[in-house]
């Protein structure tokens, strides 16, 4: 599954340094994607260019002050994971709490980077959420078993186990789904990889490649859809430079 994608990494390395300009249009471009798109499947309604304009500053009228927030959160979120990368900082539970923090900021203050002190359910999802109290627990775990994976995994296997393990748990009221994509994307750009943006239109997918490793232990949907997702990350990026 991993080798073609493997050598399209080898190929995109060889070209490095990478031209100035391409390079900050390309982030540019990330940023909007991945902010729009993380937004959208969690119901977010400002459209592409409405992120874009959002993410300058700019009100949008017949939107609310959250989706707002929600846009320009999530791009301070990005930048954020671009710091842990280029510090080679290994993640822990307070860089995973920042990033929560980042995405919930000004939207619920009292929850933000706090796990949970009550029980939840995913809406549509077969699987149930641990109980709150358990949840401390079960994150600590959690880092214990990332760690375990770096010598044991390849990079893709690890961002969606770190992806699918973090949603299982559903550590935190509300901005789990957000926070579980940046942390995905932290473990690929950690590795060298580009990061990833799973689109609106992967939603039903992408949700049920999720449940279905919760419910039944079959990770290999949720592996599959970011090896197909990182594949064309990388002709993009073959194009490009």
């Amino acid at each position: 599954m991993y080798s073609e994608i493997d050598q399209k990494k080898e190929r995109l390395d060889r070209k490095r340094p990478f031209p100035v300009h391409t390079l900050r249009s390309i982030r540019e471009h990330l940023i909007i994607n991945w902010t729009y798109h993380s937004n959208a499947i969690e119901g977010n309604t400002l459209t592409l260019s409405e992120t874009k304009v959002a993410l300058e500053g700019i009100t949008i009228g017949g939107k609310t002050i959250r989706e707002h927030l929600e846009a320009i959160n999530h791009k301070e979120a990005i930048l954020y994971v671009e710091e842990i990368v280029s510090r080679r900082e290994p993640l822990t539970e307070w860089h995973i709490k920042n990033i929560h923090r980042l995405v919930l900021k000004g939207i619920i203050d009292e929850h933000a980077g706090v796990y949970r002190k009550e029980n939840v359910i995913i809406g549509g999802a077969i699987h149930i959420p641990p109980d709150f109290v358990q949840v401390p627990n079960h994150m600590q775990q959690l880092m214990f078993e990332y760690r375990e994976w770096q010598g044991t995994r390849h990079a893709v296997e690890r961002s969606a186990l770190l992806h699918i393990e973090f949603v299982k748990i559903h550590p935190f009221v509300d901005g789990n789904g957000r926070t579980a994509r940046l942390l995905l994307n932290v473990e690929l750009m950690k590795n060298g990889y580009p990061p990833i943006v799973i689109e609106k239109e992967d939603r039903a997918e992408y949700y049920a490649a999720l449940d279905s490793a919760h419910t039944t232990g079959d990770n290999l949907p949720l592996f599959r859809l970011i090896a197909q997702k990182l594949d064309l990350t990388f002709d993009l990026y073959l194009r490009l430079v």
